[in-house]
């Protein structure tokens, strides 16, 4: 309080004493009174560049602090895991969880698929979403910036031609005159500040909206081409399923026209031909959908196409998987950070509402000439200048003020839950994400074995078959496991492929080892 009285007694001592300058010396010394007028502005300015960021160092309202780290040591409830267990086949090697290890910033690029970097890179400067998380990003930061713009002073200019007419003059007459002036409110509370603040933080969830734009849109790439890898796989083992089973109908036809077998176990397997051929229009429906979704992602419409195609075999399964330790995960997941930076405004808007309950003191200074003539506008005695300094308290307003604070306090507390809420869903979508991984692992190698097993039950069962040890019940039973087997195995690597990228989304993506040179991100 003394440092606030102290300055107003200033403020009131060097608006005395512009005003003494001005009235002694305008109407006689223009020139000198200019000159007084500069030297007496580089003093007020100097000195106000001194003392306010001073009086302003102690904002109105609680300074922000950012939650602590979390303290917990592991994701999930056994420990950090150390590695997968492997099959024989491709897509089927062993995995090992690098604990402490950085996500790379072009993390996709460790499937080594190079169809799918060509995507991911035209998806990203194509993607309309993309886009319009960059232009949000644009808009905050030029409205944090324009709020900047409050600590300086406002100078404005004018000029005016009035025609006026009053009850003392012979007739209407024209007054011209010209006019700079000055306006200011110095920052004592603070509340600018906390409101650059707001600004800033809004500024940095832009950022870190767009951070997670970016990375949705490219595990979204990733888990497309998977799929359609998927897609393609089941389509090709189900013709080659039907071909086998219609090739099994073919010698069954001619057994029956030799009566070797009966007319029930033909037309049993004739069903089973048409059963597995029913599932092939769901998987062409499917495979489409998904090509139209890339087609998409990549800001393209449908019938445009994407040009590229894959399969299993377009990509290898990382080996090395970098798991980030949990400490540093608050700082690496982009919807944490847009969390923090959320409570950080909410922090701030509770400055700004305790400062509209807190006096302001504006400051103004005009100066200008006035004349009748256009021609007079610049001699002896058209000066006109004035100076102020006022005072503005609320007084009442019914409790508005009071509880507009609450309401800010109330909705810092909500963003602090909503944060904690956040910061807990992230662990949980790690823990999730690496104990899928490990339990792909694990399917892939029972699907392996499942699907070896049945093949070899498949070929035993088609030689007893054709032998007629037995009926056309275990042969149906042996083609149906057959199926099911190779379908499930191929789900179970496209599994292995799909977690991996949900890893690698769930830790943050890398976003912070991402460099941006002439627009192309490196």
């Amino acid at each position: 309080m003394d440092c606030l009285v102290n300055f107003l007694l200033r403020c009131f001592v060097s608006l005395r004493k512009w005003g003494d300058t001005l009235s002694v010396l305008l109407s006689s010394r223009p020139v000198k009174a200019f000159t007084m007028l500069k030297i007496n502005n580089l003093f007020m300015v100097s000195w106000l560049l001194v003392v306010l960021p001073v009086l302003g160092g102690c904002a109105v309202g609680p300074d922000f602090k950012a939650p602590e780290a979390p303290t917990v040591a592991f994701y999930g409830e056994g420990g950090m895991p150390k590695a997968t267990v492997s099959a024989k086949t491709n897509l089927g090697g062993v995995q090992r969880f690098l604990a402490g290890g950085d996500v790379p910033a072009a993390w996709w690029a460790l499937f080594e698929s190079a169809p799918l970097n060509d995507l991911i890179a035209q998806a990203v400067k194509a993607n309309p979403t993309l886009e319009a998380a960059r232009a949000s990003l644009r808009a905050a930061q030029e409205t944090a910036t324009a709020s900047y713009g409050q600590f300086f002073p406002a100078l404005e200019g004018s000029a005016a031609d009035n025609r006026q007419k009053t009850t003392t003059a012979a007739g209407p007459f024209t007054l011209y005159n010209t006019a700079v002036s000055v306006s200011y409110t110095p920052d004592l509370f603070g509340v600018t500040r906390r409101t650059t603040e707001a600004a800033d933080a809004s500024a940095q969830a832009k950022k870190f909206e767009m951070e997670a734009a970016y990375l949705t849109l490219t595990n979204n790439v990733v888990t497309t081409a998977v799929q359609e890898a998927s897609l393609r796989e089941q389509m090709k083992a189900t013709q080659e399923i039907i071909a086998a089973q219609r090739k099994q109908l073919e010698l069954m036809k001619a057994q029956l026209d030799a009566g070797a077998i009966a007319r029930p176990a033909y037309l049993a397997q004739a069903a089973i031909v048409a059963a597995s051929e029913t599932a092939l229009p769901p998987l062409e429906k499917q495979l489409a959908a998904s090509r139209h979704l890339m087609a998409v992602l990549l800001g393209r419409f449908p019938s445009e196409g994407v040009g590229a195609t894959f399969t299993l075999g377009s990509f290898k399964l990382p080996s090395d998987l970098p798991l980030t330790l949990p400490s540093h995960l608050v700082e690496q997941r982009p919807d944490i950070r847009i969390a923090r930076a959320t409570l950080e405004a909410a922090n701030a808007e509770i400055g700004i509402a305790m400062g509209a309950m807190l006096p302001q003191f504006p400051l103004t200074a005009s100066y200008g000439v006035g004349a009748g003539e256009i021609a007079n506008l610049f001699t002896p005695g058209t000066a006109l200048w004035g100076l102020g300094a006022g005072l503005l308290q609320p007084l009442f307003k019914g409790g508005e003020l009071l509880h507009k604070k609450r309401a800010k306090e109330a909705a810092f507390d909500a963003a602090a839950a909503q944060y904690r809420g956040v910061v807990l869903a992230a662990f949980q979508n790690v823990a999730d994400s690496l104990k899928a991984i490990e339990s792909d692992a694990a399917s892939l190698k029972a699907q392996v074995a499942a699907e070896r097993a049945s093949a070899q039950s498949l070929a035993l069962t088609e030689t007893q078959f054709k032998a007629g040890a037995i009926n056309h019940v275990a042969l149906l039973a042996a083609q149906s496991s057959y199926q099911t087997a190779k379908i499930a195995l191929i789900k179970a690597k496209a599994s292995r492929l799909s977690d991996t990228a949900a890893l690698f989304q769930a830790l943050g993506g890398g976003w912070w080892g991402r460099t941006v040179e002439n627009g192309e991100v490196q």
